[in-house]
């Protein structure tokens, strides 16, 4: 694994990420990958460190106990880096196969040191980017892992995610009150409305600046109010979002789907 990032410090801590776990599966141990925006190049020093490791089959418990271990272990280590890790366990089967996207993995979520059982990582988005984006830290070429998926198939899964989970947030808007949630909401949105677009994934960041020039420009001070909030999510997701802001989100919310629906009925 040589220099994957710019941040030497991440190299390093991805370094002692997957040594670790290699040691701990040994054979079943089949690769490493960053996904997410350092996969697609549009990262800074605040984004998540988005990681997949795919393994040859189910994990055993006595292997997922050892996993706990190091990823508590990993999470104490001195470089902020280390609680910006998020990443799942893909058996190779799961990652080859979409028709099993949505069957739960062992996942890490962001800022956490525990592995819980998730559907988090298991979507053809993750699939895409790593297919064709994928940083490899260890193990063979994600092609040679992951199966071509059609732009059509993928538009179906952006377009159900925007669908369902903004009736999510609409429904029980509460769980969502926070400065990061509030923030993260509305970059979010962004991003899939520009890839249901584009019919391929993009960056928080690009989705973004496409959403500025895009759409109303009433929008673009949330916009970059939620860009401008990214930084120490730790803390702001234990501050109340500002009121007016979740409120326009609400609205943000109900206009994306809106569109999504309406380039959807022009595009089928």
């Amino acid at each position: 694994m040589e220099r994957p990032t710019p941040f030497p410090e991440l190299n390093s801590v991805l370094h002692d990420l997957v040594t670790s776990v290699q040691t701990a599966l040994g054979d079943d141990f089949v690769g490493a990958y960053l996904q997410g925006s350092f996969a697609v190049g549009d990262f800074d020093r605040h984004s998540d460190v988005d990681f997949v490791i795919a393994v040859s089959g189910e994990l055993s418990s006595d292997q997922v106990s050892a996993l706990q271990a190091i990823h508590r272990r990993v999470f104490a280590l001195r470089s902020p880096w280390a609680q910006h890790l998020e990443g799942s366990y893909f058996p190779v089967a799961t990652l080859r196969n979409s028709d099993m996207r949505g069957k739960q993995l062992w996942y890490l979520d962001h800022g956490s040191q525990t592995l819980v059982r998730s559907d988090h990582c298991n979507t053809l988005v993750v699939q895409c980017v790593l297919r064709d984006h994928g940083l490899v830290l260890a193990g063979p070429n994600l092609a040679s892992l992951i199966d071509p998926i059609s732009v059509g198939a993928f538009r179906q899964e952006v377009l159900e995610t925007i669908r369902n989970w903004g009736q999510q947030i609409l429904d029980e808007p509460q769980p969502y009150r926070n400065r990061f949630y509030q923030g993260f909401i509305v970059l979010s949105y962004c991003r899939m409305l520009h890839d249901l677009v584009e019919g391929t994934p993009g960056s928080k960041r690009a989705g973004a600046a496409w959403a500025k020039e895009t759409l109303d420009p009433v929008w673009s001070d949330l916009i970059d109010r939620a860009w401008n909030g990214r930084p120490d999510p730790a803390v702001s997701v234990r501050e109340p979002a500002d009121p007016s802001d979740f409120a326009s989100t609400l609205e943000f919310v109900k206009l994306i789907v809106r569109e999504s629906e309406r380039y959807a009925d022009a595009l089928y």
